[in-house]
């Protein structure tokens, strides 16, 4: 099939002369275009070509597909919110596709069957340090091993996964699964070294007689509020919280706590502070629809018992006396005082108000520019001011989620692939995107999305195993092959059946259609049956 943009005309072999009878004006051109799942996708995920493989059920090989962008398929496919599911078009239809539960089965599947990377790389005798083992400092290794490169990972916690381990509560994401899947990109012989605090990055990088040097030291400093209280001791922030229980330092916090906030942060927190038994209350400023936390997160912490005060900041603190001041919304959706209070009763206070970041490593770097937030510029190829150093994930303005720091992995690899080759990297154009509207479902069937089952409320309250199950087989199948395949030919012979002049010829399984056009009309009837709009009608030159 040929690769085409919108507006290209037809090869000079198929120009039309000009005659006394009717002129074809048209000629069909079979082009793939860009699906909107994966325009959205942060990493760059190819959905299409993984799921169409696992419709197939070959599963091993759409596991293989899919890590091509994203090494860690089984923590995706928890984590995620999943932006290709909000752009899928069968959601103008039915429901979305569910992406991130076919991933999760195959990266389930992987851990399961130990299915390793194949990849094929000469090494290129380069070596590149990467200060974090988070999402983005494990994707950037990842891709850059594929690459050839030789790459060491430095971080100063006791285990590897940044966030994912220290934010992230095993409810969420279970530790074994984490576990096995940094262990797979280990295993392609990438060096991570735990318990190792990096106190100069170029005196690190000349030491190490490393090429360049990616930063991926994330966001791991909770932000404070000035809030009148006596008795400081006892506020924590969410971060600091959740790292400590995975220390196995879990603050004692009494009976009740209040979390101050309204993101996913404040939800790990609150649903996790109900797991150690407490009466937990969240006070976030807002109203509910206003929250930046995934409402399934809310829905998820009010069925475990979190009670909610919305449109409420806190005004002072007196012992286990918290004044609350309601807020209003004005006619630009802004909270503002209203200056009526209340009073709730708490023995402590979790801020949940955001990160900063630990730029000490950082502005000890010449040339290095930063943010008000201490957050470091990059330029286009997320290189830092300083020549060979990049940085990604957290520590650059951006927002802030494993899929994304994994997107920025795959990208630094790239660019920093290119600089170790005295080149730079330029992004392949994308190709057109297909919306619903230029779709032809003449085999529209209404195939609700599979559910994954959850664990009870009452029950899941009391631990930290896993709330969603995942798909089973059948079930992941079937999602799979509710996938509409948006601009991109999966042989349905909707063509080649359409075709009155017998112009299309098959050509195989897997090798898509020939057009003789010697016999085609240019009738469009090719294009009006095509479902995925795998079919371009271009115009013809004349002679």
């Amino acid at each position: 099939m040929r690769h085409i943009s919108k507006d290209m005309t037809l090869p000079p072999d198929l120009t039309v002369k000009r005659g006394s009878g009717a002129v074809r004006s048209k000629f069909p051109i079979y082009s793939n275009s860009l699906p909107p799942c994966n325009h959205a996708c942060p990493t760059g995920s190819n959905i299409q070509e993984w799921l169409g493989l696992a419709q197939k059920e070959q599963f091993e090989q759409a596991f293989q597909a899919l890590i091509k962008n994203n090494p860690m398929p089984a923590i995706h496919g928890r984590v995620c919110y999943h932006p290709c599911e909000s752009a899928c078009n069968r959601s103008d239809v039915d429901d979305a596709v569910s992406v991130h539960a076919v991933e999760r089965f195959l990266g389930d599947q992987a851990i399961e069957k130990q299915w390793p990377v194949r990849f094929d790389a000469q090494p290129t005798g380069k070596r590149v340090l990467i200060v974090g083992a988070g999402p983005s400092g494990l994707a950037t290794a990842y891709h850059l091993k594929r690459m050839g490169h030789d790459v060491e990972i430095r971080d100063s916690a006791p285990m590897a996964g940044g966030m994912m381990h220290f934010g992230i509560p095993a409810y969420r994401l279970p530790r074994n699964v984490l576990q096995q899947e940094i262990k797979r990109i280990e295993d392609m012989g990438i060096k991570i070294v735990l318990n190792h605090e990096v106190d100069s990055i170029l005196a690190a990088k000349v030491k190490g007689q490393f090429d360049a040097v990616f930063i991926a030291i994330g966001a791991h400093i909770g932000r404070g509020v000035e809030i009148d209280n006596a008795d400081p001791d006892k506020v924590t922030d969410a971060v600091s919280y959740l790292r400590d229980i995975e220390l196995g330092k879990a603050p004692k916090l009494g009976k009740v706590v209040a979390v101050y906030g309204g993101g996913n942060t404040a939800m790990d927190a609150a649903r996790t502070a109900k797991r150690f038994g407490a009466e937990v209350k969240v006070i976030y400023r807002r109203d509910r629809a206003n929250m930046p936390a995934h409402d399934f997160e809310c829905v998820e912490a009010m069925e475990e018992g979190v009670e909610f005060h919305w449109q409420r900041t806190i005004n002072q603190i007196d012992g286990t006396t918290f004044t609350l001041e309601k807020m209003t919304i004005n006619e630009e959706g802004r909270p503002q005082p209203s200056g009526e209070f209340e009073t709730i009763e708490a023995d402590s206070l979790i801020l949940a108000l955001g990160q900063n970041i630990d730029s000490k490593l950082t502005k000890a770097i010449p040339d290095v520019e930063h943010k008000w937030d201490g957050s470091v510029v990059v330029n286009e190829n997320m290189m830092t001011g300083y020549k060979g150093v990049f940085a990604g994930g957290d520590m650059v303005p951006c927002d802030r989620t494993v899929t994304i720091a994994v997107g920025h992995g795959k990208k630094a690899a790239a660019n920093i692939d290119a600089f170790l080759k005295g080149r730079i990297f330029t992004k392949v154009e994308k190709l057109p995107l297909i919306k619903v509207d230029e779709l032809q479902l003449w085999y529209k069937t209404d195939a609700e999305q599979s559910e994954q089952s959850a664990s009870d409320p009452i029950q899941r309250r009391t631990n930290f195993d896993e709330v969603l199950d995942g798909l089973s087989e059948q079930e992941a199948l079937y999602e799979a092959q509710r996938c509409y395949s948006c601009g991109n030919c999966f042989e349905c012979n909707g063509c080649f059946g359409a075709c009155p002049h017998g112009a299309i010829t098959r050509l195989g399984e897997g090798k898509g259609y020939k057009i003789d056009y010697d016999k085609c009309t240019g009738c469009e009837a090719c294009y009006s049956q095509c479902p995925c709009h795998a079919i371009e009608m271009v115009e013809a030159e004349l002679a």
